[in-house]
This record gives structure tokens, sequence and C-alpha cells, in this order.
């Protein structure tokens, strides 16, 4: 870009050559050190000179970049806030920009694209434990350097301990790029911290990915409001990178990860631990529960508030949030306590199994229902469809969730046919399918198996899981096969035959996927961990007794005999990375009647009479046993304070998770009815401060877990 007859020769005494970009704040030139050293030099706009907050900020844009100078950012060489027109000269960087480049030549491969994310995690890393937050991290301001990327542009950036009590955003304006910027930029912004730049990261690598941002839309408002409470785009992601942009767009700081947790993800595929949804506990309601005032948004479209380092334009958005309540809520936009009933099924007799949340939808699974709709905020039911499209007159307690993902949920059907023979047996036409969350419409449809013993592709029973590369699922008659169904279009990415003489179920742990084989015997457990991009294994463990995989817990693998003929004595683990089998005995047996579950590294046993006992994952003693006063209660749901169980009447109960102290209750439901399916309640879903219980005949209600 050529110079004008306005430019300067030198500034700060290094002879300017080349203008290389302008933006709303400043101007950025290529420059000369004595020794002959190019230099890029932001020069600030006249105009702003004389604005006495605007050099604060610079000034701090000056301290922040000099606190951070390393191997991971354009190192400051010299500055001077204090002149006439503020400068400050960084080494210059050459190459484009990762939105320049990608503008160019389209996203990028995904050997550059896994580099790009290691590079910019490990520069988010150095940048925090320098006790700077970012908040501008974006593809105009990340350069592609020979080395890897370098991060720029720190004129928006603030001290973390100063993130609070910073003067100069107390006015309710918040400054970012819109389509990179966190939710709590939106909402909270003088409470903005580390975590708002790993939800940018998130979008960045996205962006670097696809061609586009997670949360694009033509208007900045709109896109404003996707990132606030939508779901993010990821279509075209490749597989392997999904849970790295997948755990950064979580919509609540907390349950981010930390750049260096991101790594570990990078290296050897070892998911962080699950986060915590509520800060603390916040005691019982002072005053009686009511629905919130919706908040207003206005968005203000402005010119960017640090001009660009090493880019041509730039704008920004600036945000001013009025009116609601913000204190410590993070419930779904809209919500109000709810409780609604699915319509549609004629042989409805017992409850959902399970239930997930995509976009603004809860979806539930279970009693012959494929797939029934309510919204998150109030509960109004939209839609049904039934396991069977052509039901017959009896029902079955087929259905269940696979997975949800960007608006869509994963289920499966089976289109059952009367068998030839006419003896009252039916053939099974098993399929799993892709249904957009919102409507209902089945988006891909793709059949598994055909039989009288074809088994379902149910996740529960280890028919089928999800993975980020899509849904893995047993294959063929009688599953002689498992193969993968790309979550995009549901078509077969590869298949693999099943070990013969052995009977063998899926499973997925911290996104890994596993298949475990048991003889005829039932004696021995073989554990194999198989390859997403082929299906192979890449390593294979056996144990002692016939277990089944209950996750994963700081990277170790955690089997148990879920149905053992005495009490449970002793749980299994498998390190994930040397592949070391370790028995470990529990202190104090446990009831063979229990069910057994996993969750935020602790085993939970749980009776019948509403008994629950927890024991560690890593221990094997016993840490608590309590009475939750819940009858048949079903799987617990562990938030980072407090164990929920239900009962098939929807009786809750919530324990403290470190004491097993009984926090709150709440009776069951008067409408539940007589369920003649449902042994034992099924699993709350926690969204946020929000509480989801499927009880009763096809039935769902919603609490705030904060005024239980």
């Amino acid at each position: 870009m050529a110079l004008r007859a306005s430019d300067p020769s030198e500034v700060g005494g290094y002879r300017i050559e080349d203008r290389l970009g302008s933006g709303g704040m400043g101007v950025v030139y290529l420059a000369r050190s004595a020794s002959g050293r190019r230099l890029a030099i932001k020069v600030v706009h006249g105009q702003y000179a004389d604005d006495d907050e605007f050099r604060i900020r610079f000034s701090r844009e000056v301290a922040a970049a000099r606190q951070v100078s390393g191997a991971f950012t354009a190192p400051v060489v010299d500055a001077d806030a204090d002149a006439p027109r503020p400068w400050m000269a960084t080494l210059y960087i050459a190459g484009d920009n990762l939105g320049t480049h990608v503008k160019n030549h389209g996203p990028l491969p995904p050997d550059r694209l896994r580099e790009l994310a290691a590079g910019l995690a490990e520069a988010l890393r150095d940048i925090h434990r320098a006790g700077v937050v970012h908040r501008d991290l974006k593809p105009a301001n990340v350069m592609l350097a020979d080395d890897g990327p370098r991060v720029i542009d720190f004129g928006i950036s603030r001290a973390a301990e100063f993130a609070v009590a910073d003067a100069l955003t107390q006015t309710g304006r918040v400054m970012g790029t819109p389509p990179f910027m966190s939710p709590e930029q939106f909402s909270s912004p003088h409470e903005v911290g580390p975590a708002a730049d790993v939800f940018s990261l998130g979008a960045v690598v996205a962006y670097a990915a696809t061609g586009h941002g997670p949360f694009d839309s033509p208007s900045p408002y709109e896109t404003a409001t996707r990132v606030v409470e939508g779901t993010p785009e990821l279509d075209g992601l490749p597989g392997e990178l999904r849970p790295f942009v997948e755990l950064c767009l979580e919509k609540h700081p907390k349950s981010r990860p930390t750049p260096d947790e991101l790594l570990t993800l990078l290296r050897d595929g070892t998911r962080p631990g699950p986060r915590p949804f509520l800060d603390e506990d916040p005691g019982p309601p002072t005053e009686p529960d009511r629905p919130r005032p919706k908040r207003r948004r206005r968005l203000l479209i402005a010119s960017l508030a640090g001009a660009l380092l090493l880019a041509v334009t730039a704008s920004a958005a600036v945000v001013r949030l009025t009116g609601g309540d913000s204190a410590r809520s993070d419930l779904p936009p809209g919500w109000h306590a709810w409780h609604a009933t699915a319509k549609g099924s004629d042989l409805a007799s017992g409850g959902f199994s399970s239930c997930g949340a995509a976009g603004t939808s809860l979806v539930c699974a279970g009693d012959d229902v494929k797939a029934a709709r309510f919204s998150l905020a109030d509960g109004k039911h939209a839609w049904l469809q039934p396991v069977d499209s052509t039901p017959d007159d009896t029902g079955s307690d087929e259905g269940s969730v696979l997975g949800t993902r960007a608006g869509r949920v994963f289920v499966y059907g089976n289109d059952e046919t009367e068998a030839a023979k006419d003896d009252g047996m039916t053939v099974a036409h098993y399929s799993v399918q892709s249904l957009d969350a919102a409507t209902g419409r089945v988006i891909w449809k793709t059949r598994t198996g055909d039989g009288e013993d074809t088994l379902a592709p149910d996740l529960e029973d280890g028919g089928a899981t999800m993975i980020p590369e899509g849904v893995v699922t047993l294959l063929g008659d009688n599953a002689r096969s498992y193969a993968l169904l790309g979550a995009d279009d549901g078509k077969v990415r590869w298949k693999r035959p099943m070990p013969k003489g052995r009977s063998c179920v899926l499973g997925a742990a911290a996104h890994r996927l596993y298949l475990l084989c048991q003889p005829d015997a039932m004696d021995t457990t073989s554990v194999s961990a198989l390859d997403p991009a082929t299906g192979k294994p890449a390593w294979t463990v056996t144990a002692q007794g016939a277990l089944d995989l209950l996750g994963q817990d700081h990277g170790r693998l955690i089997l148990a005999e879920t149905s053992p003929e005495t009490a449970h004595e002793a749980f299994t683990t498998v390190d994930t990375r040397t592949h070391r089998l370790l028995r470990v005995p529990l202190a104090r047996s446990q009831p063979s009647a229990a069910s057994i579950d996993l969750a935020r590294g602790t085993l939970y046993f749980t009776l019948g009479n509403g008994s629950i006992r927890a024991v560690s994952a890593r221990t094997g003693h016993q840490s608590w046993e309590s009475n939750s006063t819940v009858e048949f209660p079903g799987p617990p749901l562990a938030s980072a304070t407090h164990v929920y169980v239900a009962s098939p009447s929807g009786r809750l109960a919530a324990l403290d998770i470190r004491t097993g102290r009984l926090a709150a209750t709440r009776p069951g439901r008067n409408d539940a009815g007589p369920t003649s399916v449902a042994d034992s309640g099924a699993r709350p879903l926690l969204v946020g401060d929000a509480l989801y219980v499927p009880y009763g005949i096809q039935s769902v209600y919603s609490v705030d877990v904060r005024h239980l």
C-alpha cells in the first residue's frame, strides 16, 4: 500500500517505508530500525490524541503487549504513549493474517488446522499466565508466520486482576467483534475473564476450518443473539477437532477448558473433566420464585476501538444491555418453571428413558417414542414421532436419544413387519436417523439391520454410540459388523466385521470409541480402543469378569460388573495411555442389587429404597451414604455442587455432592399416572440452571436448581 503525502517519513526515529493498513483508530506502517530490522508501527489518528480515555487504553495496550511479548506474539520493540500521536513499534511478521488467508485461499487443510489450534492454545496459555485477557481474538488478529501463528493487537485487552474494577468498562459498553466474542462479553462485560478468549479460540478455529464463523449472520444483532443463545454451526469441521471446538464454545465460562487442558486434548485425546455450572450452593430462595423480566438488547454499530495491527480495516459492535436481572442466572432465554405431557402416542404406558438438549429444544425418547420435542423455555410440545412409523397394537419400551449436535438430534426407528411364517413374531427393520430438533424433519435415515434377531441401535444396550465423527452402530443382520455413519449425511464412512465367537457391544468415553467383547462363558472382557478414522483397534486389553464400560476419569477407563451374582467387590481401570489394567477393590462391598453409575470421578451405587452410596473412582473408598427419600431412583446426575435423582413419579432429591446431605426435595407429581414399563426413574438433564425431569407417562417438568 503506497505512502500518502500526509504520512510521516519517520516515527520515533524509525524510517517509514510503506503503509500496511489503516483502521478506525490508527494507521500501521512498515518501518526500519537503524540496524535494518523491519518493524510494524501503529500510529494513532490525530483526532484521538486528545482523548484522555483513549490514551489510557493505548497505554494499557502497550503494557499488555510488553507483558506477553514472546514466541506467540509480535514482540514490542519501542513505544511512546505520551507522544503527540501515540505509537507502538513491534517486530514485523511477514505473511497474511488468518482472515485474509482464508478469504484468498479457502479453509486450512487438517494438518495446518491442528497446528493453528495448538499454536493459539499455546499463545493464550502464555497471555493468560502474564495476567492479560486479550478480549478480541479473531482471524484478523492472528498472523500466519512461518514458525506458527502469532496473536497481535492488544488494543482492548486488560489485566485479569482488574477485570471487575476496571472503570473503563463500567459504562455498560463492551468491545470486540461480534462473531468471535463470548456470550459474557455481551451479557456481563465487566466480568470478562480468560475463558472469553477460549470461546473466541473455538470460533476462530471453526472459521479457519469452514470459512465462516459458527454464529455468522448478516445482522450484527442476530449474530450477538446467536452467540448468547444459539447453537454453533459446525458442519464441515473435521471430526478430530470437533471436541476441541465444542468445548471452547460452551456458553458458561466455567464450563470451558483452560489452554493447558486444550493442549492435552490435542496431544493425547484426554478430555477435561466435567466443568461446574454453579459457583456455589445458593441456599434456599429468599422470596418466591417468579419469572424474570426479559433482557432488552440494543446493538450499536461503531468503529473498532483499537486499530488492527497489520490488517486493512475492521469494525466492531458496542452493545448496551439494559433491564433484566443478571444475578447468577444461567437459564434458557424466556424460561419459566413448567410441566408438559407429550401428545400423539396411542400406546403410551411408561416414561421417557432419555432426553437431550439441542438449540432451544428438549428432545426425549423411550416408551416406543422415537423422539418428542418440548421447548426448553416453556415446555411447549411441538411434535412426537413413534419408533415404528406404522405401529401395531402392542407397545414397546424402545427409543433412545443417541446424541445431539448443532440443532439436530440422533435417534433410531424400527419399522416392524409381520414374520412370513405367521407365528405372531415380527421382523425388525432398524435405522439410525438424524432429525431437525425444532421441526422433527428427517435429515437422513440409514438402515442398520433387518431380521427377527437384529439388535437395536440403542445407546443403553451398546447397540450404538455417538462420537464427534458421527454415530457408530451395529450393522447388518445379527450385528455382524459395526460402522461409522457420518453425522452430516448418515453415509457409511467405514465398516468393520465383528470378532467371531464373541458377543460385543459399543461404548464411548471422553469422546473416544471402544468395543467390548465377551466369550460365551462371559468370564473375561476384552476392551479395544477403536481408531475413529478406520474403525480398526488401536490397542486391546483383556480383563477378568463380565464388565461394562462406565466412563473415564483422569485418563482411566472405569469398568465394572453391573449385575454381579453376589455383592459388588471391586471395579477395574484401564490407563488409556499405558493400557495398564488395575483391579481396585471396594473398601466396603456394595449390594448386588445396586445400580452403578460414574459421574465426576465418583461411582454412585443406587438402590430401589432410595439409598445412594458415593465411592471414589480412584481409591474405592466410600465417601458417604445417604437416603435420598426417592423411591426407585433413576441414574444420578451430578453437577458441581449437587447430585440429583428422580423417581418414576417425578419425586426429586438434591444431595450435597461433598457430604451426601439431603439439600432439597420436590414431591412426585399427581399427574404422573401409573407406569407399567419404567421400574426406576430417568436421569434428569441439566441445562445451565434449568433442570429437566422426565416422569410419569411421557411427561417432563423443569425447575430452577437454585430454588428447589
